[in-house]
């Protein structure tokens, strides 16, 4: 074999060899990136108002998946959940039909680049296990008897002055958590489907003007649905990756 021909060679040997390196290296960041978004944290577009201003339609949150491995979610955490299943009346899968763009939107979903197939609710944990919450014209949101501090109110997005309507809607309660589970309520919540659209009632003070006082499992979730704890927040269309 000539010389120049042994070179040719061997420079095509150290090609595929590069290749199948720089392959195994994109493979290994590609997997390194999907335990990330399985086991530490995972973006969400925000496609509510629910939590406006704090988290406005089209923001990106980052979620911390590990946030909760050490004590449960508390009062006033920002957090994302799974829907319960009697919240899903309604909920449109972002998935198509089809089995082969359904397999590639997974795919796309596994590596943070398209949305995850679960109805998935940004929201405020407002009573945990074992506290009564509840709310009266006269007092506000109170838990545990207390009225609880809600500087995040904004009266622009909710249409409507907090010091004039309290409850921001009817009054409900006293509802007292079942262990293992939360009472969660929108920042915006004239315009929140949460603990208090899928709580029970009982007729006779629905009358009275008061909702929310019958099963109290109805209108909470399980602390086992949140995903985590809302790490950071971006504007819609800016990047957080």
């Amino acid at each position: 074999m000539s010389a120049s021909r042994a070179t040719r060679v061997r420079g095509r040997r150290i090609l595929r060899v590069v290749a199948l390196a720089g392959t195994l290296i994109v493979a290994l960041l590609l997997a390194g990136w999907a335990l990330v978004l399985a086991f530490v944290g995972q973006e969400y577009r925000i496609p509510s108002v629910a939590m406006a201003p704090t988290v406005k339609p089209d923001d990106r949150v980052v979620v911390n998946k590990l946030a909760y491995r050490s004590h449960p979610p508390r009062p006033g955490d920002i957090v994302v959940l799974r829907a319960p299943a009697h919240w899903n009346v309604g909920y449109p899968s972002p998935r198509s039909a089809n089995p082969v763009l359904r397999g590639a939107q997974d795919a796309l979903a596994l590596f943070g680049l398209g949305a995850p197939d679960d109805h998935a609710i940004v929201t405020r944990v407002i009573a945990v296990g074992g506290q009564t919450v509840e709310c009266r014209m006269e007092t506000g949101v109170t838990v545990d008897g207390t009225p609880i501090a809600q500087p995040y109110l904004d009266k622009t997005a909710l249409e409507v002055d907090p010091a004039l309507l309290p409850c921001l809607g009817s009054a409900f309660g006293p509802v007292t958590v079942p262990a293992g589970r939360l009472w969660v309520m929108g920042d915006n919540r004239t315009h929140s489907a949460d603990s208090r659209v899928y709580c029970a009632h009982v007729q006779a003070h629905v009358e009275r003007g008061v909702l929310c006082t019958g099963d109290p499992a109805s209108g909470t979730v399980a602390v086992d649905d949140v995903i985590g704890l809302v790490w950071s927040v971006q504007p819609g269309g800016s990047q957080i990756r």
